[in-house]
């Protein structure tokens, strides 16, 4: 007996529909999965296996055959548990859908049969919604991120793989609120430091207020001590909130990084990103050997702040040009090639050097502020470029 489960795929921050097939016939109890998986979508057999037995259904003694098209799409992650668990027994007789075509289905499988979170909700949201499908059953534990898509969706957030079952069987799922989310106060201020904690420092007050109003990329430059690093962090309390597609855009990065459960993205605040000056191209600009967002791309519409500025490495700065000049990254592999945003604000922190030192007036208690090649420095008023 065939079975089709409709689930999602997420390659960069798209999101891209995967019909899981499931074949359950006479023959040698196997479990075959094809379709281009990596290993954990291949271990998932195991994972698949006790979680049935465990929520009390019968696992079928048969060959299993679970397809993942498009076969020439790679399939990552443990998302497709709880798809290929639900096929396998709508396959096997354990029930009748109701609602076949109509859903997405993400999410991953504990042993005990407890459905767990999984990365990229936001883009599967999107996708779903691109796609015109009518809802999305993801994990309990993602209702909140999933909050922050369009409400034309229909969310389905689920905590066992029973009620995953029991909902495509054609019943209704009570969605309690208060288990699965903290309430938020859109016009609570969540900020911990605020720009207006600032005492003195009227020059590069100004100065950053010039670079909030025209999103022009900044650098500081001052004693050790001086209060750099202090102004930068609270450039981003100036910023206006972000409107819904920002928000969308910076969500779906920390979505698929993982880092959703900052909490601050649902709250609308621009993002803060302060790497270290050890940071490698890689952490800055994206890659590694499961592509992943760099610093860059984490700072979309928000602040990128670099501290020391000077200690950088060479190879990780010129890096930095083609975000600075297109916003976006592009990070090329020999099967495939992957673009993020990358639209933000960059903040420079340095000591003075011998080049700052022929700068005229320089005051070793105040930062001087560099906006756009504009020298801001004495009582505020402009010196030079």
């Amino acid at each position: 007996m065939l079975a089709k489960i409709i689930s999602c795929s997420v390659i960069g921050i798209e999101g891209h529909p995967v019909e899981v097939e499931v074949d359950v016939t006479k023959g040698l109890p196997t479990f075959a999965t094809v379709g281009l998986p990596d290993s954990s979508v291949r271990e998932s057999k195991d994972r698949v296996k006790a979680a049935i037995k465990n929520c009390h259904y019968d696992f079928p003694v048969r060959r299993i055959t679970v397809n993942l098209a498009p076969a020439e799409l790679k399939k990552e992650g443990a998302g497709f548990d709880l798809p290929i668990a639900v096929g396998i027994l709508q396959a096997s007789g354990a029930f009748k859908t109701a609602r076949e075509g109509q859903y997405c289905m993400v999410g991953e499988l504990s042993l005990d049969g407890t459905v767990k979170k999984v990365k990229g909700i936001l883009p599967i949201l999107v996708s779903a919604e691109l796609h015109k499908l009518k809802g999305v059953v993801l994990p309990s534990e993602n209702f909140m991120e999933a909050r922050l898509a369009s409400s034309e969706i229909e969310i389905i957030p689920v905590t066992r793989l029973q009620q995953a079952v029991e909902f495509l069987a054609g019943g209704d799922i009570e969605v309690n609120a208060s288990a699965v989310m903290q309430e938020v106060d859109e016009d609570e201020q969540w900020h911990t430091v605020d720009f207006s904690d600032v005492r003195g420092q009227q020059t590069a007050k100004r100065g950053l207020e010039i670079a909030a109003a025209g999103a022009h990329n900044v650098l500081l430059v001052g004693q050790p001590g001086g209060g750099k690093t202090m102004l930068a962090r609270r450039l981003v309390t100036i910023l206006p909130q972000m409107n819904r597609q920002e928000l969308i855009e910076t969500a779906k990065i920390y979505s698929v990084s993982a880092k959703c459960s900052d909490l601050s993205l649902v709250r609308r605040q621009r993002p803060f990103r302060a790497p270290h000056h050890t940071i490698s191209d890689a952490g800055l600009i994206g890659g590694g050997s499961v592509v992943q967002p760099g610093e860059v791309s984490l700072a979309h519409n928000g602040v990128l702040f670099l501290d020391e500025f000077a200690e950088f490495k060479r190879q990780v700065l010129e890096g930095l040009r083609q975000p600075l000049e297109d916003g976006t990254v592009t990070i090329s592999r020999a099967t495939m090639a992957l673009s993020f945003p990358a639209n933000f604000m960059l903040v420079a922190a340095m000591n003075p050097c011998l080049f700052i030192a022929v700068l005229p007036l320089f005051d070793e208690d105040e930062v001087f502020v560099f906006v756009g090649g504009v020298f801001w420095g004495g009582e505020g008023e402009k010196k030079g470029r």
